[in-house]
């Protein structure tokens, strides 16, 4: 458990990071952070009305990531009937989302995702095979062949 240990240390180290928190002792402290960040969407909400923004994420986990982020600032992520479960809707002010929710999700996804890169290869070469490299290129066929 050292490894999600690991990352969620991480994660915890960008959210403080994103929330503005100038000490070593404010990044231990989520809650406080967590509590500027909501401060901040409700200043910024009174300047800057929310608008209806349209994500795409094929890839789950990142949805999931994505959509939990949203709740914890308690903003409502939804979609509307027959929209693909690829789509998250969220009204959010921009500025909100351009400074804070965005650059956060990037951080906290693209470590969730190395995590689970590292994780995948480490079960695969230990339970299927030792070479998980990618597949050989051949040049392609000559015409006639």
């Amino acid at each position: 458990m050292a490894v999600e240990d690991d990352l969620l240390a991480r994660l915890r180290k960008i959210e403080a990071l994103i929330a503005g928190a100038g000490t070593a002792g404010e990044r231990e402290v989520a809650g406080a952070a967590l509590e500027r960040v909501k401060t901040r969407l409700a200043e910024q909400a009174h300047r800057d009305p929310p608008v209806e923004l349209q994500f795409s994420m094929p890839d789950a986990w990142s949805r999931q990531l994505f959509v939990a982020l949203c709740r914890r600032y308690g903003l409502k992520p939804y979609r509307y009937p027959r929209q693909k479960r690829t789509t998250v809707m969220l009204r959010v002010p921009r500025g909100f989302n351009d400074t804070v929710l965005w650059p956060e999700f990037v951080e906290l996804d693209r470590a969730l995702v190395a995590h689970l890169q590292e994780v995948t290869s480490r079960i695969i070469r230990g339970a299927v095979h030792a070479d998980t490299s990618e597949a050989e290129e051949l040049p392609a066929a000559l015409p006639g062949r």
